[in-house]
């Protein structure tokens, strides 16, 4: 029988194999698509701001040398100082079908949570809640929209079989740009044009507008489950990547009688231009990319940020922002030849901007599933 050991990643050639597994485990399956290398190289580095108010730990489950596994173990200060649950996460799960290797891996995680004074686990989350996160359970067949999680059907059920149960899905829900919004969302919309001002961000004064909008999700969004707000270096972060690949006309911000009260953030899927490159740029991937970027842009998108203030989110008003918010950012799609957005995530159990968003004409496309346990 072959032996099953953990390593814990403590090392920079750990760190290498911990990120190239997923491309061993998921090679020759359409649908993945292989990250940057370099990004998630960089998400794990001590300088990302998240590890400001958070740790972690990686393991890699190894069978006769040969690694058939990973996993991390999260936990996050700013979310125990907010929720007080003694709650940690897990996440970064990746593994071949074999119940073992799942029940190593999660145990392992499981126990570093509990010996530091956890409660309860809950994920997966890679890293965070304002990462990608969720586990796919609906929507196998078509590749991820960037920035969102994938993997094989087999997941779910050796994760459930370890006692992990439902705590929240998540919804991705897809929106053509060339469908007219229905007569009364339209009336809607046009009764507040004149005390809504919907304007593109302001690039001469960017880390000015990132702080509003950073403001903006950090209040539409405090009351929702599992929130942890963004921290100021974290979105200047965000904010430094997304300003080469997101058009100022991508970014729209609500003013309602001279306040800004909602943003709603676009960015092209850049998935559509990494299939096929392995991750990498060098030698001469980065080659494809520009050629790519140029000649085959991306023909779908993805909404990344939305939000509304609280002040303003149950009221008829705050229906008519989005409704012109959502309509604002169709131009610009559309002008970049994009057919479609994926709105992604939203939470199942939040009826109002479900509706909001169906009624839009939004159906959903894929699901992905928190699941906790208890830790004895």
């Amino acid at each position: 029988m072959t032996t099953l050991r953990l390593l814990p990643v403590t090392h920079p050639k750990d760190l290498t194999r911990f990120l190239r597994l997923p491309h061993r485990l998921h090679r020759g399956n359409p649908h993945w698509i292989a990250p940057l290398a370099l990004e998630r190289r960089q998400h794990l580095s001590p300088k990302n701001p998240y590890f400001r108010h958070a740790r972690w730990q990686g393991w890699l489950a190894l069978r006769d040398g040969e690694p058939v596994g990973r996993i991390s173990a999260q936990i996050d200060r700013l979310y125990l100082e907010r929720h007080d649950d003694r709650t940690g996460f897990f996440g970064l799960l990746e593994a071949i079908d074999d119940p073992a290797v799942f029940e190593a891996l999660l145990g392992q995680a499981e126990t570093w949570l509990r010996e530091a004074g956890m409660t309860a686990v809950r994920g997966p989350f890679n890293l965070s809640i304002n990462h990608d996160c969720g586990l796919l359970i609906e929507g196998f067949d078509r590749p991820p929209m960037v920035m969102m999680p994938y993997n094989p059907p087999y997941y779910a059920d050796r994760i459930e079989a370890l006692g992990y149960a439902k705590a929240k899905d998540l919804l991705a829900y897809r929106l053509e740009t060339d469908v007219e919004f229905p007569a009364p969302v339209r009336r809607l919309a046009a009764k507040a044009t004149g005390e809504i001002r919907v304007r593109p961000l302001r690039r001469r004064h960017l880390l000015e507008e990132f702080e509003l909008l950073r403001d903006i999700f950090n209040d539409a969004w405090s009351d929702n489950w599992g929130f942890v707000p963004f921290t100021r270096e974290e979105f200047a972060e965000m904010a430094g990547t997304l300003k080469h690949i997101v058009a100022d006309d991508f970014v729209q911000i609500a003013e309602y009688r001279g306040e800004a009260v909602g943003m709603i953030v676009a960015i092209p899927n850049l998935n559509q231009l990494l299939a096929g490159l392995d991750g990498r740029l060098l030698p001469f991937n980065w080659l494809r990319l520009l050629w790519r970027w140029k000649f085959q842009p991306p023909d779908s998108g993805r909404v990344i940020l939305m939000g509304i203030r609280k002040s303003q989110r149950q009221s008829l008003m705050g229906a008519a922002i989005a409704y012109l918010l959502v309509d604002a950012l169709r131009e610009p799609v559309l002008r970049h030849g994009m057919r479609f957005m994926e709105l992604s995530w939203i939470l199942e159990d939040n009826r109002r901007i479900r509706g909001i968003i169906e009624s839009l004409g939004a159906r959903i496309d894929k699901r992905y599933r928190i699941y906790q346990k208890a830790l004895a």
